[in-house]
């Protein structure tokens, strides 16, 4: 088994601080479902599939259903009761709601990989290292496992990734004779040509998102956020993060980027006109591009992500979500066996079936996977980029134990670079400022 690093985290002390942050149940309290934080083990996941029964999953992700009527064909005493009980925020208010009342939590929780943190750290998840899955790093790429990974336990299995990628409208480029940018500056160059060409004409949207900008900073090499026990620093004056704010104020300064907000149908109308040029977003976005703008199946491409550096090769992550088991779920040997079937069994390849862009390694290096052709990308075989994105993530990146907060309050922060003229520096070190002090209301050593 190959070790990869991890995150340092003491836990001493650390739940009762994410507790606050998450208003979740005191620190201190006996686990009241008997079963600790630790998860069982292989023989007690095989007596559960034999024993049978009914789990509840909490999720959004829609190539979750297939996997649920497959596994309840393959056990045939066990029901898979699956609920949306909403997406990103609303989700995660709803878990915490039910794990702060003790009663109504599910068996199952989809946790997107930012948020994982808030939950293992405050010790509302059950750790799976005892069920096997501290065996199953080399099952996925570093990323996603990283994500799920904290002190000595395996607090989720990874369920999908987002290697980002550059998708691009290549009829847009080709009519105006723009190259393709391999550097983030040949992207400023292109987005200068591309407008100057036709008005109507922007490189990308943004209005500013958190969950980019601090992608965009871990794929230039900046590592802001630092979590060592209960102590927590964030710096938005390192090389990466200056290098992404100095970048793309020049798009802001000179009107290169669309006011649009992603998912709205002015985004949709613009990706299927060509008023969108670009996104640089993660691989997950194949299905949303043939769902969303096919008007333009044919039109668009898929290229590496430009690089800080020329001639480097480095991704970062975007988007992404996992399967974790809440500490007070009242089945968790069976709610594992659906969690690894869904995320390292048989379901993997239904979900990929259905649009899903893995997580495992294994699906990534298939060759059925790779030679897959896209009509939407002119039968461009766009997986073989977005597998060596994902092959190319640095696994060294962490996230804040309050991030979901931290995220909230964004667009008050540094979003003002998009509406008030505030520069992208300074938005970001407003930021920094609030989320410590934040932080440091929740009972987190400010360094």
């Amino acid at each position: 088994m190959t070790n990869r690093p991890r995150r340092a985290l003491r836990r001493t002390g650390l739940a009762c601080a994410v507790a606050l942050a998450l208003t979740l149940t005191a620190c201190g309290s006996s686990d009241d479902d008997g079963g600790g934080s630790a998860g069982g083990s292989p023989s007690d996941i095989k007596a559960a599939l034999e024993k049978g029964g009914t789990i509840k999953v909490w999720a959004w992700e829609p190539t979750l259903k297939k996997v649920a009527e497959d596994f309840e064909d393959k056990y045939p005493k066990v029901k898979v009761e699956l609920v949306n009980s909403g997406t990103n925020t609303d989700a995660y208010t709803a878990l915490q709601n039910a794990i702060s009342a003790g009663s109504g939590v599910p068996d199952v929780a989809q946790i997107e990989y930012y948020a994982l943190g808030q939950f293992a750290l405050s010790e509302s998840l059950t750790d799976l290292s005892g069920f096997g899955a501290d065996e199953l790093d080399d099952t996925y790429s570093p990323g996603p496992w990283n994500a799920v990974s904290y002190d000595d336990g395996i607090f989720a299995l990874p369920m999908d990734a987002g290697p980002m990628a550059l998708f691009y409208n290549k009829k847009v480029f080709d009519k105006h004779g723009v190259p393709v940018p391999r550097t983030w500056d040949e992207y400023v160059t292109a987005a200068k040509k591309l407008h100057e060409a036709d008005p109507d004409v922007y490189i990308t949207n943004d209005i500013g998102e958190a969950g980019f900008t601090t992608s965009m900073i871990w794929q230039a090499g900046g590592r802001p956020y630092k979590v060592d026990g209960t102590k927590v620093s964030i710096d938005f004056t390192d090389e990466g993060s200056t290098a992404y704010a100095r970048t793309w104020q020049k798009l802001i300064d000179d009107d290169l980027v669309a006011p649009v907000p992603s998912w709205s149908e002015e985004w949709y109308k613009g990706l299927s006109d060509g008023n969108i040029a670009t996104l640089a977003i993660g691989a997950w976005m194949p299905a949303n591009l043939t769902s969303g703008a096919p008007g333009a199946s044919g039109d668009w491409r898929v290229a590496p992500l430009p690089q800080w550096k020329p001639g480097a090769s480095v991704s970062a992550e975007n988007g992404g979500s996992s399967l974790a088991i809440p500490r007070k779920s009242g089945n968790k040997a069976l709610a594992y066996a659906f969690v690894e079937y869904a995320n390292a069994g048989d379901g993997v390849k239904s979900r990929v079936a259905e649009g899903a862009f893995p997580a495992t390694t294994a699906i990534l290096k298939s060759k059925d996977f790779l030679d897959r052709k896209y009509e939407y990308f002119g039968g461009q075989q766009a997986n073989k980029i977005l597998a060596q994105s994902a092959g190319d993530v640095p696994d060294d990146w962490s996230y804040l134990p309050f991030q979901v907060y931290a995220n909230s309050i964004f667009n008050d922060k540094a979003g003002k670079a998009y509406s008030t003229g505030t520069p992208l520096e300074q938005g970001l070190a407003d930021w920094q400022e609030a989320s410590l002090k934040y932080g440091k209301e929740q009972g987190f050593t400010i360094e």
